[in-house]
C-alpha cells in the first residue's frame, strides 16, 4: 500500500510500504515490528507498526503544520479499521464513498473504508495521536458475524464493500480500552508469547467496542453530559488526573480546573469511563506500577512515587488488580 499527500502548495510527497499485506497473509510465528519517523514540509510523524496473521497495528504521533492535506492511498488492503483517537481533532472527507470522519480526542470507532480519496483538516501544530487495530475483512467477519443486529449491518457493507463506520460520532474511550491499548504498547512478551499476547488484547478491544455500540442501542440516555464542552471538560480532568497520579487534586480542585461543579464531574466520570473518579486514579497508578516494575523499579519506591500511604496499601491493592503481589510482577521477557 502506497500513500500520496499534497500540501497547499500542491506538492505531492510518496509514501511507500505503508501496510505490507503479506505480512499479513503469511502465518509467521512471529511478530513483525517496525518503528519509524517521517519529516515532510507539511509535517512530523513518528509511528510503530506491528504486523500478526490478520492483523496490523499501528500507533503514533503526527504533528502537522498545514491545516488541509490532500490524500489519496494506492493498493489499499481489505481491513476494517478499529480507531482509537487518543489526542488532537481531526476530520475527513472521503470523496469516494461521500463521507466524513470525525476524530475527537478520546474518542473510538470502527471504520471500514475500501478506497481512501480525502481532503484531511487538523489544528496547525497540534499534537494528532492515534492508535489503530485492523482486522483483514474475512477475520473480521468472521469473528463477529451474527452477533448483533446493528453489527450485521456494518458487515453487510464490509462484504459488498461499501463504506461505512459504526456511528456518525465517536464513542468515549472507556479505561478497560485504554488498558488494553496500553498493554499492547508496552508488551512484556518476546518470541512465541509476544502474537499470542498482542492478539488476545486486540480480540478484548473488538469486543469492548463491540459492546459498547450495542449498549448505544438500548435507548439509555446520559442526562449529565448535555453539550460538547461538558464531555470536554470531563476529559481534560481525566488527563489531568493521569498527569498527576503521585499528587492527585482533591474532588473539589479537580472540579475548579475542569471548569464544572462536584456533581457534574462524578457522574460525567462515572458515564464517560464507567468508573469514579478514584476508580480512575487507583487504575491508572496500578496500571503504571506494573510497567514500572516490568522496567525494574523498587517496589518501596514506587509506592512512595505514586502517593501510597504505605508498601502495603500498595501491595494489597496490586494483588486485588493483578492476582499476584507485586514482587511476582516482574517478567524476564521484554520486547
Amino acid at each position: 500500500m502506497a500513500m500520496m499527500i499534497k500540501d497547499g502548495n500542491s506538492n505531492w510527497f510518496a509514501m511507500h510500504d505503508m501496510v505490507d499485506f503479506d505480512a499479513l497473509t503469511a502465518r509467521l510465528p512471529l511478530v513483525t515490528e517496525k518503528r519509524e519517523k517521517f519529516s515532510m514540509p507539511f509535517g512530523d510523524m513518528e509511528m510503530v507498526r506491528l504486523y500478526l496473521n490478520n492483523i496490523y497495528i499501528v500507533y503514533g504521533d503526527m504533528r502537522l503544520h498545514r491545516q488541509h492535506l490532500r490524500m489519496k492511498v494506492f493498493d489499499m488492503p481489505d481491513m476494517v479499521e478499529l480507531h482509537f483517537s487518543l489526542r488532537g481533532t481531526g476530520l475527513i472527507d472521503n470523496f469516494v464513498d461521500g463521507r466524513r470522519y470525525n476524530f475527537r480526542p478520546n474518542e473510538h470507532n470502527i471504520f471500514y473504508m475500501p478506497e481512501l480519496d480525502v481532503d484531511a483538516s487538523y489544528c496547525n501544530d497540534e499534537t494528532y495521536r492515534f492508535f489503530e487495530v485492523h482486522f483483514t475483512s474475512a477475520h473480521f467477519i468472521s469473528l463477529l458475524a451474527n452477533t448483533n443486529e446493528k453489527m450485521q449491518r456494518f458487515i453487510d457493507h464490509v462484504v459488498n464493500g461499501r463504506g461505512a463506520n459504526m456511528a456518525p460520532g465517536g464513542l468515549p474511550i472507556s479505561f478497560a480500552m485504554r488498558q488494553c491499548i496500553q498493554d499492547i504498547m508496552s508488551c512484556p512478551y518476546t518470541g512465541g508469547l509476544k502474537p499470542i499476547f498482542l492478539q488476545a488484547r486486540c480480540l478484548e478491544l473488538l469486543i469492548l467496542q463491540a459492546e459498547a455500540f450495542a449498549q448505544q442501542d438500548t435507548g439509555y440516555e446520559k442526562t449529565v453530559l448535555k453539550t460538547g464542552r461538558d464531555k470536554d471538560s470531563i476529559v481534560h480532568a481525566y488527563e489531568y488526573l493521569l498527569s498527576h497520579l503521585s499528587d492527585p487534586p482533591s474532588l473539589q480542585q479537580l472540579a475548579s480546573i475542569a471548569g464544572i461543579n462536584t456533581f457534574k464531574l462524578k457522574k460525567g466520570f462515572k458515564e464517560l469511563y464507567d468508573n469514579t473518579v478514584f476508580g480512575c486514579l487507583n487504575e491508572a497508578r496500578l496500571q503504571q506500577a506494573r510497567e514500572q516494575l516490568l522496567d525494574g523499579a523498587q517496589i518501596k519506591q514506587l509506592a512512595e512515587e505514586l502517593g501510597y500511604s504505605s508498601v502495603q496499601h500498595f501491595s494489597a491493592a496490586f494483588r486485588k488488580k493483578f492476582g499476584v503481589p507485586p514482587g511476582k510482577a516482574q517478567r524476564p521477557g521484554r520486547c
